[in-house]
């Protein structure tokens, strides 16, 4: 092959393979949704089993390295021709049990479907970039791990705006399974142009790397800067839906972001990279103070500086790490250690933190944690004259630093000021702090010293005075939740969302049911509406316990039972004593522990008459309930004349189309109430959207007949009901938000 198509050749093997890996990934996820259920971490889990088949990989690619240039070739092909039994890409034929732990689960199911696959197709970039070395002496063989993390980018933000909304998973399964038999062939073009060293045997090695080997002290640098990455990917999508905005793809950006960092920071132009890297301490410092104080009031101003951050410590972590690389005879060793970075920052984010942390901590460890290996330079020049002049003098300075910045905090903390924001003495502490850590850029433990001082007086004691309250957090696989207690009431909170609200003072405020649930609301009104349906001994379901108010609609002869899949929120709502809807109103209830749908799918026919679906996941219903195959499971346990009530408030979403479509396709009548509290809001109203289906006719009527609120539910023309195999949320975007 002549030398002018050769770069060409790899560039594009380069990100079509990197395409594939990520592309993969969310379409793997989609399939393994209605059997793995409806947890809100599974995508954290997910990644995690993706990073330990990308070190997989890189460790393969380095193993490679002891091979001759042609057995390198031969060899990867033949993994690639043995990962190809596994096509067409899809899940194997696993089911787990209704109590199955998704942190278990997705590793065992993933790896076992797509692992060999994914294995073969993620040893490429280094490997492809060690051959190129190899074929082209003397160029950069780095640039192309700028092409590798663009196509990531690309197949990532692919998934949810082209290839999801434009076909089912069949198609999917087929586009997928067709681009690795085409990168397969470009590996073998890449292969070609190996040349034929020494003897040519396939079994002798190659000659030893000529550079100098790099110190245990460097590789561990290494994967320190891919560690604080990686895991700080992961810890700002947790942190952004938790604690700032719940919105449905936002996960997507983060990853996003993160790829895109490496192509910035691997460029063969440095220009945009060293001018972001100078921003990146500014920004640290900045947001990353601002960010764990919270941003209640200005949502969309926190998400975007939150991933501001983000972008601009992951350019400035991987700028060292480009700063740092080895010559390319050890290319694949470098890669293999930013693989071990990047799964143990993924283990520490989505695995270790969950369990030792009742809130999100993993995101100021890990912005403190950049804030110390993110590349340094002072603002003004006559500041690194102050700081780096003698090693006393730095020390001397550094001990400065640190009594301001303590004196500052206490200050703070003694002070705490108003509790709608800091006040005017507040104010100028936290300047002051601002200033410290503007003057200390360039010294790493003085500005890191800054940096631990802003996370603690911009917010991050109110975290841990809340962590200090007996029961006031819980955090466990599937978030994190706040009791918020007030004079007057009680809140549980899931991240940014409401999850259930009681009024104190007496048995009957405690009693009564508020929030979405208000006796207004659509399902309000319907479990009124039950000893007319369904006479004195109705059977009810409700899928979603949360605080356990709807539990104060039970009457004495019902039949109830709930479907849960958090333990955590079992506990809230039952065990503490911190609220008391189940203990006042149901005080033996039946609670199913485990995702909804697999569990209505094992319950007995016809075994409910209402059925009252609840459950959210980042401010909206899991994607797995709404779909055809869903409806018809819930039709299946629900009696002939049976009830369905789907719970769709959401800031973001307009889910109508998806319940009408579901009713239309599978023979559902429906109406829909929308409830905005009055002027006096006794109740702790909240404002709701509840659609009413049922199979048979004359049970809509009733509920219109007793109340003249219920509308109908409009259908969106040429919306394509949710499925199994299909299903996007694209179209149903709100504008405006």
């Amino acid at each position: 092959m002549s030398s002018r198509l050769a770069r060409p050749l790899f560039v594009l093997t380069i990100f079509a393979g990197s395409f594939l890996l990520f592309l993969v990934q969310p379409m793997v996820a989609r399939m393994a949704l209605p059997r793995l259920g409806g947890a809100p971490a599974v995508w954290n889990s997910a990644m995690l089993v993706y990073q330990a088949l990308l070190l997989a990989g890189y460790g393969y690619a380095h193993w490679l390295g002891r091979l001759s240039q042609r057995a390198q070739g031969m060899t990867h092909l033949g993994v690639l021709l043995l990962a190809g039994l596994w096509l067409p890409i899809g899940l194997i034929a696993l089911q787990p049990g209704p109590t199955a732990l998704p942190a278990l689960w997705v590793p065992w199911l993933l790896t076992l479907s797509i692992g060999p696959l994914f294995f073969a197709i993620s040893a490429q970039a280094p490997l492809l970039q060690r051959w190129f070395s190899l074929s082209r002496d003397g160029e950069n063989p780095y640039a192309l791990y700028a092409a590798s993390n663009f196509g990531s980018f690309a197949g990532l933000i692919a998934y949810p705006l082209l290839v999801e909304p434009g076909m089912a998973l069949v198609g999917q399964r087929v586009l997928w399974s067709s681009g690795y038999i085409v990168v397969g062939l470009l590996v073998a073009l890449c292969a070609a142009t190996l040349p034929k060293a020494g003897s040519g045997a396939v079994g002798l090695a190659e000659p030893s790397p000529q550079s100098a080997p790099p110190t245990r002290g460097r590789v561990a640098h290494w994967i320190a800067l891919a560690f604080v990455a990686s895991g700080l990917m992961l810890a700002t999508s947790t942190y952004i839906s938790t604690d700032i905005v719940a919105m449905p793809l936002l996960w997507v950006v983060p990853l996003g972001l993160y790829l895109l960092s490496f192509t910035v920071a691997f460029a063969t132009d440095r220009t945009t990279a060293d001018m972001q890297t100078r921003i990146a301490p500014v920004a640290i410092l900045l947001f990353g103070g601002i960010l764990v104080g919270g941003m209640g009031g200005m949502p969309y101003l926190g998400a975007i500086m939150a991933l501001a951050l983000l972008f601009l410590g992951c350019v400035a972590l991987n700028t060292a790490l480009y700063r740092l690389r080895p010559e390319p005879d050890r290319l694949t060793g470098f890669y293999l250690a930013m693989a071990v970075g990047g799964a143990l920052g993924g283990l520490f984010a989505a695995v270790i933190a969950p369990i030792v942390f009742d809130w999100t901590y993993e995101y100021p460890i890990l912005v403190l944690a950049a804030a110390l290996l993110v590349p340094q330079h002072p603002l003004l020049g006559p500041l690194g004259v102050l700081w780096h002049r003698s090693a006393q003098r730095r020390h001397v300075l550094t001990g400065v630093v640190a009594l301001a910045v303590l004196a500052l905090v206490v200050l703070i903390l003694a002070n705490p000021g108003p509790a709608d924001g800091p006040g005017p003495l507040q104010q100028a502490a936290l300047l002051a702090m601002v200033a410290i850590g503007l003057v200390a850029i360039g010294a790493r433990w003085a500005f890191a010293l800054a940096v631990l001082g802003a996370l603690i007086a911009f917010g991050g004691y109110r975290a841990v005075q809340i962590s200090l309250e007996p029961h006031a957090r819980t955090r466990s696989y599937f978030g994190v939740y706040t009791v918020h207690s007030m004079a007057t009431q009680r809140q549980l909170a899931h991240g940014t969302t409401v999850h259930g609200t009681q009024l104190l003072g007496s048995p009957a405020r405690e009693r009564t049911p508020t929030a979405y649930y208000v006796a207004g609301s659509g399902v309000g009104r319907a479990m009124q509406a039950l000893p007319t349906l369904y006479g004195a001994h109705a059977r009810v379901g409700v899928v979603g316990l949360g605080a356990g108010t709807l539990a104060c609609y039970a009457v004495a002869g019902q039949a109830w039972r709930f479907y849960e899949i958090d333990p955590a929120v079992v506990r809230i709502a039952r065990d503490t004593g911190q609220f008391t809807f189940l203990s006042l109103c149901l005080p033996h209830p039946t609670i199913v522990l485990g995702d909804a749908r697999l569990n209505l799918d094992r319950a007995r026919p016809t075994s409910l008459d209402l059925l009252a679906l609840d459950a959210f996941s980042s401010d909206s219903v899991p994607m797995h309930l709404m779909t055809r195959e869903a409806f018809a499971s819930y039709a299946r346990v629900l009696a002939p004349r049976g009830l369905l009530l789907v719970h769709i408030s959401n800031r973001f979403l307009d889910l109508e189309p998806v319940v009408a479509a579901a009713a239309r396709g599978g023979g559902w009548h429906s109406a829909q109430l929308f409830y905005r509290p009055g002027a006096n809001n006794r109740d702790a109203a909240t404002m709701s959207q509840w659609i009413a289906l049922s199979r048979d006719p004359g049970v809509i009527q009733t509920l219109k007949s007793r109340d003249s609120a219920w509308e109908p539910v409009k259908l969106r023309p040429g919306f394509a009901p949710w499925t199994d195999d299909y299903s996007t949320i694209l179209p149903l975007l709100k504008a405006g938000r």
